[in-house]
C-alpha cells in the first residue's frame, strides 16, 4: 500500500525538477521501503549534489529509511552563512570534504573544459572513449572528481565525489567549476600539458631545436615540454590569447572590494 511523504528542495537542486516541482513542497507517493539517499535520486537528483538533509526537523545521513508522514527538506552544499540558519545540532554532512589538492576525471563531452582546466595547472583526466563505468570505476578508485552533464552516471553507487556540470558553454563551464570549488587561488597557469595532463618544464632550446621550424628557431629562445608526451610549447601568439583569457578568468575571481587594490 502506497503512503505519501513532503519534501523541498532547496537552492540550486531546483534545477533536476520538473517546474512544477520547483520551490515548492510537493508530495510523493512511497510504495516500498527505502533510504533518503534512494528516495532523492527516484525523484531526479543526484546524491552528489545533496550535502544536508533535514527530516522533520532534524539532520540525517543518507542511509535514513523514508517513513509515511516525513517532512523532508533537501539541500546542496551551502556557505557558512547559510548553514548557521538552519539551526541544527548535530548538523550532518553527506558531502565529503573535497581531497586537496582538487583532482578531476571528465565525461566525453568535457573535452575543452578539460583543455581549460589543464592549462590553469588542474589535474584532469579526459579521454574520448571512456565509457561510464570506467568513469565512476576512476573517480572511485583516484578520488577525482567526477565533472558531467549526465545525471544518471552521477547515481552510480560507487562515486563519491561528483559535479554535475550546468553551463554548456566551454568558457562558462571552466567559470562554474571554478567558482563552485572555490579554486581561483589555486590557480596555475601552463602548469600541464594540454593534450595529455602531464607536466610542464622548461627545457634548453639546444636540447629539442632538431624538431622545431625554422622560424620558430629564429623568434624564440625560451621552451617548455611535456613530461609525459614530450610536447614542445613556447610564448607564441597562441600563449598570447590564452594568457589573456587566464587574465580574464582570474580577475572574475577577485572579491569586488580587491578588484582595484595595487
Amino acid at each position: 500500500m502506497s503512503q505519501q511523504i513532503s519534501i523541498y528542495f532547496h537552492h540550486e537542486l531546483n534545477g533536476f525538477l520538473p517546474i512544477e516541482q520547483c520551490s515548492t513542497v510537493f508530495n510523493h507517493e512511497i510504495k516500498k521501503a527505502r533510504s533518503v539517499k534512494d528516495l532523492i535520486e527516484s525523484i531526479g537528483v543526484p546524491h552528489t549534489e545533496v550535502d544536508v538533509i533535514m527530516v522533520n526537523g532534524r539532520s540525517v545521513d543518507f542511509s535514513y529509511p523514508v517513513q509515511p508522514g516525513d517532512r523532508i527538506d533537501v539541500f546542496p552544499v551551502l556557505n557558512s552563512s547559510d548553514l548557521e540558519q538552519l539551526s541544527l545540532s548535530p548538523l550532518i554532512h553527506n558531502q565529503p570534504p573535497v581531497l586537496q589538492p582538487p583532482r578531476f576525471v571528465l565525461d566525453v563531452h568535457l573535452g575543452r573544459l578539460a583543455g581549460y582546466l589543464r592549462m590553469l595547472g588542474f589535474d584532469c583526466l579526459y579521454r574520448n572513449d571512456y565509457d561510464d563505468p570506467a568513469l565512476a570505476g576512476i573517480s572511485a578508485d583516484e578520488d577525482r572528481i567526477l565533472l558531467t552533464c549526465d545525471r544518471r552516471l552521477l547515481m552510480r553507487k560507487q562515486v563519491r565525489y561528483g559535479y554535475f556540470v550546468r553551463a554548456r558553454q566551454p568558457k562558462q563551464q571552466l567559470r562554474e567549476v571554478l567558482s563552485h570549488f572555490a579554486l581561483y587561488d589555486q590557480v596555475e597557469p601552463f602548469g600541464r600539458c594540454m593534450h595529455c595532463n602531464g607536466r610542464i618544464q622548461a627545457v634548453a632550446k639546444k636540447e629539442i631545436e632538431a624538431q622545431l621550424l625554422e622560424k620558430t628557431k629564429k623568434y624564440h629562445d625560451e621552451f617548455f615540454r611535456c613530461d609525459s608526451c614530450h610536447k614542445i610549447y613556447w610564448e607564441g601568439s597562441h600563449f598570447q590569447r590564452m594568457k589573456t583569457m587566464i587574465d580574464d578568468i582570474s580577475s572574475a575571481g577577485i572579491p569586488s572590494s580587491s578588484a582595484g587594490d595595487n
